[in-house]
């Protein structure tokens, strides 16, 4: 990307949490992108990672989980380009996409989310199926309903693998799940709650594994510790976030791990471009929708304002609610030090889930 294109005023990149607030809030504000702005999202919809167990779990329908973003494009006066990024150059202020098509931009708003870790060897011989992108695990999982797997290993001990295996656990009965994790169970929340977890696990027959990381995936099989431990049909990765290999080669400042470094205001090593939900780095803020769409009013202010103009900050929670489905309707809860479970935390969670669907879709676009 040596010759930039002629400069479109502002390009947003990925269809998260962050940029959905952001488009919302000016559609009610009766706000509207600079004339020639443009969405880049490789899907035509926006996904909701909190419903996404619920779906699994045959609660919720596709349509229900997500957001069509033509309609909200449009309305800010923005038009959406289903594509995905390739690659970056901050510095020349220029994107390249899958398709080929390079775009300059005067402003670059980055809500582009990241990839699985994979943090062993693999040979290719079992299918890793990651929790994110959506779209991938959803088509998966059709399959696997069509054609059950005999056995699943989930990968990570966090909060998605959890759901995860009791999502599946609903939607596929007869299947043998195991969930694997590197560290303990739930090791960033309370105890109480890791405690309530392992013992939903073990009525819905799901064998835990704790501290016991995987290695390498040779043959179909799954080995820790030099020995076979499973030897799954397939291997779902709810291992956390890894930066998107576009981003080291992208000229941004980026952490040690790879993903961009922004400040307070969202904005990056360059000053044209800012950056929110998985794909950064900010301290104090977990790759969670939680706090990306806490990100979203920042960037909606600050992608509208103009360089000599005042820039808000985002300041992360110093604590969230997490609210964990279980896959029947009910889920555990957990806030600070404290944990409880419970069908009513379950009516707490889809209360929330559906209130933000209505609230980031257009009236026309429906429930």
């Amino acid at each position: 990307m040596h010759t930039p294109p002629p400069q479109v005023p502002l390009v947003m990149v990925g269809g998260g949490h962050a940029h959905l607030v952001a488009l919302r809030q000016w559609i009610a504000n009766g706000q509207r992108a600079p004339a020639g702005s443009l969405l880049i999202n490789a899907q035509p919809y926006a996904w909701y990672s909190g419903m996404l167990p619920g779906l699994l779990a045959g609660r919720f329908s596709a349509a229900q989980c997500s957001i069509e973003l033509a309609p909200l494009a449009a309305a800010c006066g923005m038009e959406l380009i289903c594509d995905a990024l390739l690659a970056l150059d901050a510095n020349s202020q220029a994107i390249l996409l899958a398709s080929g098509k390079r775009i300059g931009f005067a402003k670059l708003s980055l809500n582009a989310g990241a990839l699985p870790s994979i943090d062993f060897l693999t040979d290719g011989s079992l299918a890793l199926v990651g929790a994110k992108p959506f779209p991938g695990i959803v088509h998966q999982w059709h399959t696997w309903q069509a054609q059950p797997p005999a056995q699943l290993a989930i990968l990570g001990g966090g909060a998605a693998g959890v759901e995860l295996a009791l999502a599946l656990r609903i939607s596929l009965p007869q299947t043998h799940l195991s969930l694997f994790c590197r560290s303990g169970l739930l090791a960033s929340h309370p105890p109480r709650l890791a405690r309530l977890v392992r013992a939903r696990l073990s009525k819905a027959a799901v064998k835990l594994y704790e501290k016991l990381p995987i290695e390498r995936v040779r043959d179909g099989k799954l080995y820790a510790g030099g020995r076979t431990i499973a030897q799954p049909d397939a291997v779902v990765l709810a291992t956390g976030a890894t930066a998107a290999d576009w981003q080291a080669t992208s000229g941004l400042d980026c952490d040690a791990q790879g993903f961009i470094r922004v400040d307070s205001q969202l904005r990056s090593s360059h000053a044209s471009i800012f950056a929110a939900g998985d794909c950064a780095s900010l301290p104090n803020t977990p790759h969670s929708g939680v706090y990306a769409v806490r990100q979203g009013p920042v960037i909606a202010h600050n992608l509208l304002t103009e360089a000599d103009g005042t820039l808000q900050h985002y300041q992360p929670q110093a604590r969230s609610l997490a609210l964990l489905a279980c896959g029947d309707g009910s889920a555990l809860l957990s806030y600070g030090p404290l944990a409880t479970q419970g069908r009513l935390a379950g009516e707490l969670k889809d209360w929330l889930d559906l209130r933000f669907m209505r609230e980031h879709r257009l009236p026309e676009q429906g429930d």
